[in-house]
């Protein structure tokens, strides 16, 4: 490449937009400059649109396999000016409802002036025939986003803040954001943007912000609480929030301390002392331990009377289901009676799903109503298939919402509009966060009966806290533990290898006629080589085990056997690019009609539809997982179905998603499948351990591979050390305060 030393400007139309990354914001366009010339433009150009005006500065260099080309290194935006260029702007579907037709009809009624319009008196479109006063002001809204946004997103680009970060920043300030940033450019670190702190730092510096200035410390500080949230952690030391806070903005501990001071008088941090140590917590933390502290010791003091005939209420149970319980089953059934408040663990094959049934049916001959919960939408179909009852998830029961003024969450059921019910149930609380849990125990009704099922053996939850292993270890909560393992269960190595992990045993590798596999391999080709010929062969050829019922699973992510590349080889073997199969590349993957895929964090105002078209709702959650039905390059828009919902996000949303061939162990918690592909390859002690590994044989159903190493599954056996997370709960529930 031949880069000549003087800069050049050029000026013209866009002609056609060849490649955009929605995440960085490169582009490849087709620039007609005049005399019927149309040269090649690639760079940093955030949202480009056919038919829009550019002044583009840069350099001519020779591709190797793209020829001469333009490189802009500045560009500034001249919007369409002619009625030909706006008809042809207009057409390109850049303002989401209009495409052609109407975009003709618009320019026809408005000629040159037809953008003024649009921006300032957006009301007149509906002048226009076919255009509605909703529509016209829909509209304008949308004209006016992407103009403010891609002006955002350019002031990003110049500052080097990743533009993604834009879409978020420009939601939340809208037209002020760039001037707000100006003023205070760590404006940038609310938390609901995810924006990375050195990235702002930097930006702060460049703007001239000073190295001690107060609101670089205070913004470090919180940074420091935020980011080890995403740990587990619910607070931090104090001491270890300074020395982190210090090694992060290179300043004395004296200019931090004095942060925190400001921060605690602005109420934007909490300090309190658990078991004689001074720590810090966010605001919403600190609520949120605490209430689930006095909320749970209130509730576990609360009875209710043994109703009359449980003795034989359990025995007509027991009949209905035709089975026999054991002692410890039908006393915590009898438990589950008249306890305000009741904890039920146990692993595999200990029966829990049996209790769970027996529970229901008593409830139902006392005439109880019960809700039944967990905490993903996967962990929550499972339990209706169990049960035979309906169960939602935790957010869908307590109705999370979005705040359209603010575009913020919060949920409709809490004290003051609690649950209709007598009794609520949850499955998979080793999934629950102390903040969600925070918001479950404000909506169960004063009075009601609350029973958590699950097993503290498992991962932890992905947020803060690990609120059911702490209700278990405070013994201050009515607590029954599951610990035989039925006859039928015994049957099963999958069960019997799960317990021998959790007791720090081998698993049985050598068994060959049963539902646990381990198959040998010593290279990272050998592994995925044999995934691959699993997936798409040897199980649903071999054990009629289709594709899509089939689970793989991997502790970590990158590598030749992590889930990115595991994930690129299964869709080549799976759902191969097709003529008839449209395509969208997002990031390092390219999305394909018939991908299996994963919603990767909450997002709380996607809309959905019901398949068969019975209602609308809103709300896709981290971990559900879908197909994706269409992508449609006219509306840019992929559809994804979500077991009975499908969902449409626009190509802008496509990094909230992930293919799902291949998944994280974190990422299968709540889930059963009917065959899981577990890889035993090197990686990080922190992912290699034996939580990691009992977690995955737990999520198999019918059958479960392991494929790699054996010296790796001891190395995850004897890895027996969890990462230790900063939780006040048990403490709390102990009374240890001060």
């Amino acid at each position: 490449m031949n880069l000549t030393e003087e800069l050049e400007i050029l000026q013209g139309a866009i002609s056609a937009v060849v490649y955009q990354n929605y995440e960085n914001g490169y582009a490849v366009l087709r620039l007609n400059v005049g005399g019927g010339q149309n040269v090649t433009v690639v760079g940093t150009i955030p949202l480009p649109a056919v038919g829009e005006r550019l002044m583009v500065t840069g350099r001519w260099n020779n591709h190797n396999s793209y020829g001469r080309q333009f490189e802009a290194e500045f560009l500034e935006r001249l919007m369409p000016q002619s009625s030909m260029e706006i008809l042809s702007y207009l057409s390109s579907r850049v303002i989401k409802g209009i495409g052609p037709r109407m975009a003709a009809r618009i320019v026809e009624h408005f000629g040159d002036e037809t953008l003024q319009v649009m921006e300032r008196e957006p009301l007149r479109l509906a002048e226009v025939p076919g255009i509605s006063r909703e529509k016209a002001k829909t509209i304008g809204e949308e004209f006016r986003l992407r103009v403010g946004m891609r002006q955002l997103m350019e002031f990003f680009g110049v500052h080097h803040l990743p533009p993604e970060l834009a879409v978020r920043t420009y939601k939340l300030y809208g037209d002020a954001a760039i001037e707000l940033l100006y003023d205070d450019p760590y404006l940038l670190m609310d938390e609901e943007l995810e924006a990375p702190f050195g990235a702002v730092d930097r930006f702060a510096i460049e703007l001239g912000v000073a190295g001690d200035d107060p609101r670089r410390i205070e913004a470090g500080v919180l940074f420091e609480l935020n980011y080890n949230l995403t740990a587990g952690h619910s607070f931090l030391p104090e001491d270890k929030l300074v020395s982190a806070t210090c090694q992060l903005l290179s300043v004395e501990a004296e200019a931090v301390n004095r942060g925190v001071g400001r921060l605690l008088e602005g109420r934007r941090l909490v300090r309190d002392k658990l078991a004689g140590i001074v720590v810090d917590y966010l605001p919403r933390l600190y609520e949120a331990e605490a209430y689930c502290a006095q909320r749970l010791l209130s509730q576990a003091k609360q009875s209710f009377p043994e109703p009359a005939g449980l003795d034989k209420k359990i025995r007509q149970t027991a009949r209905d289901y035709g089975i026999e319980y054991s002692p410890e089953q039908a006393q915590a059934i009898r438990e589950a009676a008249s306890s305000a408040l009741l904890l039920i663990t146990g692993g595999p094959g200990t029966g829990k799903t049996t209790i769970l049934k027996g529970i229901l049916s008593l409830f139902g001959q006392m005439g109880l109503r019960c809700l039944l919960a967990a905490p993903t939408g996967r962990a929550a179909k499972r339990l209706t298939e169990v049960t035979g009852e309906d169960a939602s998830t935790i957010h869908r029961l307590l109705e999370a919402t979005v705040e359209p003024a603010t575009g913020k969450m919060f949920f409709v059921r809490d004290e003051e509009n609690p649950l209709k019910c007598d009794a609520v149930i949850v499955d998979e609380m080793s999934m629950v966060d102390v903040e969600l849990m925070h918001h479950l125990l404000k909506a169960i009704p004063e009075g009601k009966r609350l029973i958590l099922v699950g097993d503290p053996d498992q991962l932890p939850p992905v947020g803060p806290g690990f609120p059911f292993s702490d209700m278990i270890r405070s013994q201050q909560l009515p607590v029954v533990r599951l610990t035989e393992i039925f006859r039928q269960a015994q049957q099963s190595l999958i069960v019997m290898n799960s317990h021998r992990v959790n007791q720090g045993q081998m698993p049985e590798l050598r068994e060959v006629k049963s539902d646990f596999f381990f198959m040998r391999r010593q290279s990272e080709e050998g592994v995925s080589t044999l995934i691959r010929d699993l997936c798409s062969t040897r199980l649903p050829k071999n054990m009629g085990i289709p594709a899509d019922q089939i689970q793989v699973l991997s502790p970590t992510r990158k590598g030749g056997v992590g889930t990115m590349s595991l994930n690129k080889m299964l869709q080549a073997a799976l759902n191969p690019a097709s003529p008839e199969k449209k395509e969208r590349p997002f990031g390092e993957f390219i999305f394909r009609e018939g991908d299996r895929v994963m919603q990767i964090r909450n997002n709380y105002d996607i809309i959905w539809k019901k398949a068969d078209g019975t209602g609308v709702g809103t709300g896709i959650f981290n971990g559900d997982v879908g197909a994706i039905t269409a992508i449609d390059h006219g509306t840019e828009t992929v559809s994804v179905a979500f077991d009975d919902r499908v969902a449409e996000y626009d190509f802008t949303q496509l990094g909230e998603l992930e293919p799902a061939y291949a998944m994280t162990v974190h990422k299968s918690q709540g889930s059963e499948y009917r065959a899981v592909i577990l890889t035993a390859w090197n990686g990080s002690p922190y992912l290699l351990n034996r939580s990691i590994l009992y977690t995955a044989i737990t999520r198999a159903r019918e059958l479960l591979i392991i494929v790699g190493r054996e010296e790796t599954v001891k190395t995850m056996v004897d890895n027996a050390k969890k990462n230790r997370r900063y939780t006040g709960l048990k403490l709390r529930l102990q009374g240890r305060i001060g």
